[in-house]
């Protein structure tokens, strides 16, 4: 019999790195800046939005920004659409699915800035753990060495970590996702009719590549199978996580989702003259 493994889970949080020096961060930034200059320019007008998910209360909040008055109009009893979470009978929270809020996500993090509710992420340590399906109840980690900038500090991982994939599935792998970092966002473009799964396919990558690696990409990016997700989504990720230094690192709201981002998110809507009904 095989002797378990042991694995070694540190469990705390880390200090926030710095996810505003990027380009993308700086984009971010003039874009939600633009609302604000806009407010006055011309009559308030009013604007319905249909379903309070994160999108829905974001547009709001940027509506109110360039002053207008949006009303926010969401069939249940709940905010949050894909991140809405309840109380149970017992009072505990039940959460949809666990929402992690990356380094690489600019447009969250100038909300969240906005919205003065930074301290509420916990980040954590720059790695991903994996739970492997072969052999199935063991951990495996891709660390990120320290003070290796983009793109190499994620392709260091990728090699340094041999038991979720072999180097021959990596090497395999590779010819697929060269285009996009020769080519860059015309080709990501291109693969918008692509489901993941028809992705992996037409271009030979390994089965387990694909249940090991993508199918959990797929799932985690937007709650859905390979067979229904454009493969354009997943490559605009990637590009991101290899881009950025700090792309890849993981936070956690400090609380359920409704406490925490999206009471905040109503309440600014409201403080501006906009409306939330459930």
């Amino acid at each position: 019999l095989r002797k378990p493994m042991r694995c070694k889970i540190w469990m705390g949080d880390f200090p926030k790195p710095n996810v505003e020096n990027t380009e993308n961060y700086r984009d971010a930034v003039a874009l939600s800046s633009k609302f604000t200059k806009l407010r006055g320019s011309a009559p308030a007008q009013r604007v319905a939005i249909i379903g309070g998910g994160l999108a829905g209360l974001a547009a709001a909040k940027y509506l109110v920004d360039a002053g207008h008055i949006p009303t926010v109009y969401e069939a249940r009893d709940v905010l949050g659409g894909k991140v809405s979470a309840w109380r149970d009978k017992d009072g505990d929270w039940v959460e949809t699915g666990l929402h992690i809020f990356f380094g690489a996500y600019p447009n969250m993090m100038r909300l969240f800035s906005e919205l003065g509710i930074h301290d509420r992420l916990q980040w954590k340590a720059h790695e991903m753990i994996f739970a492997m399906q072969r052999p199935p109840g063991q951990l495996a980690s891709f660390s990120f060495p320290p003070g290796v900038p983009a793109p190499w500090n994620l392709l260091l991982a990728l090699l340094l970590e041999d038991r979720v994939l072999p180097l021959a599935d990596k090497l395999r792998t590779a010819p697929a996702l060269l285009p996009m970092l020769l080519r860059g966002q015309r080709f990501i473009d291109e693969q918008d009719e692509v489901s993941v799964s028809d992705f992996m396919r037409r271009n030979g990558v390994p089965e387990r590549v694909t249940e090991e690696i993508f199918v959990a990409m797929a799932k985690a990016l937007d709650f859905m199978h390979p067979d229904k997700l454009s493969m354009a989504v997943v490559l605009t990720a990637m590009n991101r996580f290899l881009n950025e230094d700090n792309g890849l690192r993981m936070a956690f709201l400090d609380g359920a989702p409704p406490d925490r981002l999206l009471q905040p998110l109503a309440d600014y809507i409201e403080s501006g003259g906009g409306r939330v009904l459930l």
